[in-house]
Order: C-alpha cells, then structure tokens, then sequence
C-alpha cells in the first residue's frame, strides 16, 4: 500500500475523540512554508530512504523491548523526550536485555511540520546511526514550536550529519511511508496520544520511573 501525507493527515483526523493523557491533536502549522533557509545547499537532495530503518538502542533480541510513540510535534513528547528519556537510557537500557524503540505516531499537532521532522530524523539515523538519531531528536524537540529547515539543519549538524541532506529529507517528507506505518501500528495497538510508551507490550505512564518500574517487572 502507497502512503501519502495527505492519506496520513486524513487518517488522524478519523482518530479523533479519544482520551488519553498528552497531546491528542492540533491545527494547521503556523511557520509558513519553511522553504528558505540559510544554509547553502544547492543540488543537495535526499538518498533512497531506508524503509526498513528502525531507531533503535539495544539489541534486537534483548529480553525486553520498550516501545515510545510520539509525535514531534507534541508538546508533552518535547518534554519527554528532554527530561524522561535521558534518564530511562541511562539507568534502565541496557545493549543485550533492554531494547527502546522510537516509533513515530503523527497525531499530528503542527500538520506542517510532523512528517518533514520525522524524515529528517529517520534520515539522519538511517546514515549516520542510531545515536545521531537520538542526538537530532534531543536537539530538534528544542525549537518545538519554532521549527524551520533551519532548525532542522542545526539539529543534524549538532548530530554529526549533513544539514543539507536532513533539510532535504524534511522538504521531500521522504520517509512518509513508513511514517505512515508507525502510526497504523500505533493505530491498531490502541494509541490515542502522545507520548505513548509499551513496555513488554503493556501501555506505561510515559514517565522514568513508571517505564524503569515496568522493566524491572519483566526481567
């Protein structure tokens, strides 16, 4: 099946009713087409997209996998990310029993900006791995509510990789498909708001202690 922006927007907006805590919708972008920049890029564009690229910490067949939908658009992912996250890593991954998943769940709150900063991410992990991944989505959720292709360039840069190719994932939304099937997934497991966190395939309050609780319930 062929996804499209416009399929995935559509689909957001049949979700809608639900009641769970965080970000649960939102309205039309409101930074404009974001299209200049400062950054000279000339030719530059974006490489065939790895659709099969998961950001990813640990192992693959680690004992316990955590799960995190979000949104990066979403208010209540920019704190999650900035201020639970560091320490779920930090305290509870561990590279062969503990695996975190990013997994991306447009709602979205800003339609302009959801799916282009999601590609430049995938983008940006795809290349240069999974820590640049996680360093660009540290820095990116800074400018949360202020983002441009600029922002975008600055937060690839910071992460090690070329700001002009991040900028042109984000202007091409290359990684829109499977944007797309993040978010059916999410979809069919139940998610109505971001963040959302599963550990061992059990919803969790996005919070360090909840998810380091709940993974030490499963080792």
């Amino acid at each position: 099946m062929t996804h499209t922006r416009r399929a995935l927007l559509a689909g957001a907006a049949a979700c809608g009713g639900v009641g769970a805590a965080g970000c649960l919708g939102g309205s039309e972008g409101a930074g404009g087409e974001g299209a200049v920049t400062e950054y000279d890029c000339g030719d530059a564009s974006a490489p065939e997209p790895d659709a099969e690229y998961r950001p990813a910490l640990g192992a693959a067949d680690a004992d316990v996998v955590v799960q995190a939908f979000e949104d990066f658009t979403c208010p209540h992912c920019a704190t999650y990310t900035t201020e639970e996250f560091p320490t779920v890593r930090d305290e509870h991954v561990e590279p062969d029993t503990v695996r975190y998943e990013h997994w991306d769940f447009p709602i979205p709150v800003d339609e302009e900006w959801a799916v282009p900063v999601a590609s430049a991410a995938r983008g940006v992990g795809a290349r240069q791995g999974d820590e640049a991944f996680f360093a660009f989505t540290s820095t990116v959720y800074e400018s949360l509510g202020e983002y441009s292709l600029d922002t975008i360039g600055a937060a690839a840069e910071a992460a090690g990789a070329d700001p002009c190719v991040a900028i042109a994932d984000a202007q091409t939304e290359s990684y829109a498909d499977p944007v797309s099937t993040d978010r059916e997934t999410g979809v069919d497991r139940g998610v109505q708001g971001t963040p959302t966190v599963y550990v061992a395939g059990e919803a969790v309050e996005p919070t360090a202690d909840a998810i380091g609780s709940a993974i030490d319930d499963a080792l």
